[in-house]
């Protein structure tokens, strides 16, 4: 066991990115997201954007400088701020400002990374994974999410994700959404390159009850691949570079004002 750890070891780690699609297509099942986002976000001419800015916002939060975590926050803010239903005919009320959707933004990416870390990495000891796990309501927090929003221990975690689980809905409107991102055909050309190893992994680990409703194809064979794959990279990642395995984060970092 590794000892004494906290988002900002974990997060820099570019395996975590393995979960990142999964992460959004569980904000777009939040039905109240999903339109959000359909009706604000440029994804047909950018499909791309919301998960470069995810990215950009936690490496920001998580191990950025002072400035770049206000200058990440500042720009989310501002995005976020005519998201909204009023005037609109959505069946579904939001607010990207909502704490609610924003504990729910947080807690997609929690999950979805320890999703990841569980199985790439050594396990860790009790007392990290309850600090891990306080750090990620950081996440939330820092767009406006009340502190006392975000469960108290990772038990009351559960109960809550189980929770909305039951409560995700997809219909065209979101599985349209979904398609455009996992399609990217507006995406440079090494993007495009990746996209099916992205929806491999997106559909794999995703519970299976989004993945159907997502509509997404699955087989006992694929699971093999899956597992088959994630092993592979337990193996490899303890050999591979630092300055390997932190690219993404510095790509980002780099990117950010401050």
């Amino acid at each position: 066991m590794v000892f004494g750890r906290g988002i900002k070891d974990i997060a820099p780690e570019a395996i975590m990115l393995a979960g990142a699609g999964r992460a959004i297509l569980l904000q777009l099942a939040n039905p109240a997201i999903g339109y959000g986002v359909a009706r604000h976000s440029s994804f047909a001419l950018d499909p791309l954007k919301r998960f470069h800015g995810t990215l950009a916002y936690i490496y920001a939060i998580t191990n950025g400088t002072p400035q770049q975590r206000a200058s990440m926050v500042s720009q989310v803010h501002r995005a976020h701020r005519p998201v909204s239903s009023a005037g609109s005919d959505s069946p579904h009320h939001y607010h990207a400002q909502d704490g609610e959707l924003q504990l729910w933004v947080a807690a997609t990416l929690y999950d979805s990374g320890m999703q990841i870390y569980n199985k790439i990495f050594p396990a860790l000891a009790e007392e990290d994974a309850q600090a891990i796990y306080r750090d990620y309501g950081s996440l939330g927090t820092a767009l406006g999410m009340p502190a006392k929003a975000w469960p108290a221990t990772t038990e009351d975690f559960k109960s809550y994700w189980d929770e909305q689980l039951a409560r995700l809905g997809v219909d065209e409107t979101t599985q349209n959404v979904a398609a455009q991102l996992l399609a990217a055909r507006s995406a440079p050309l090494w993007i495009r390159a990746a996209m099916p190893l992205a929806r491999f992994l997106t559909a794999g680990l995703l519970p299976a009850t989004v993945r159907e409703m997502f509509d997404l194809p699955w087989s006992v064979a694929r699971e093999r691949w899956l597992n088959s794959g994630l092993g592979l990279m337990r193996v490899l990642i303890p050999f591979t570079p630092q300055w390997i395995r932190h690219a993404p984060m510095r790509y980002y970092l780099k990117r950010i004002p401050g």
